[in-house]
């Protein structure tokens, strides 16, 4: 019977080895150490000034506070390339002079992920998500700066997931 558990033990122990886990759900293999990602450009019909800019620096942010992989410039292991292909305010309900009630303001974002060590992992998918806010408020200053962050947060999260936590 001991033999048995001290068999599973070292079974489990050598399969552990070949993927590095982290506390936020990646799981990256050993021979990945660097990730690089490249400019965002913002190809949406209704541009924002300086969107492609910020979104590619919280796709950033987020890969580097979340992973313990390397920022490179060139020849990353892990690559990470698209555009904003979508940004978009648009009315969600209406009050009865025919006004907007809410407003909402969807970006949308092409992805293109590549993986040096496992080309199976790579894909191409669009990831999209929303902000709404009252009918009657300008979406600028720091009412922008928030529908921007929530959009950012959740988009960037998405292709996290997609790319080094395999959902």
């Amino acid at each position: 019977m001991r033999s048995i558990i001290t068999n599973i033990l070292i079974f489990c122990c050598v399969v552990s080895c070949s993927v590095k886990y982290s506390l936020t759900g990646a799981s990256i293999s050993p021979e990945t150490k660097s990730f690089q990602v490249n400019f965002f450009q913002n190809n949406a019909p209704l541009i924002e000034p300086g969107l492609d800019r910020n979104f590619t620096n919280k796709l950033t942010d987020l890969l580097l506070n979340q992973t313990s992989l390397e920022l490179v410039k060139f020849n990353g292991d892990l690559i990470y390339e698209g555009e904003i292909v979508e940004y978009r305010i648009s009315p969600t309900t209406a009050t009865a002079n025919n006004t907007a009630a809410q407003n909402r303001l969807t970006i949308g974002v092409n992805v293109r992920f590549f993986d040096k060590n496992n080309s199976e992992l790579d894909f191409e998918k669009r990831f999209s998500f929303y902000f709404d806010y009252p009918g009657n408020a300008q979406l600028i200053g720091s009412q922008l700066e928030t529908a921007l962050d929530e959009i950012f947060e959740r988009i960037t999260q998405d292709i996290f997931n997609s790319s080094l936590a395999n959902w």
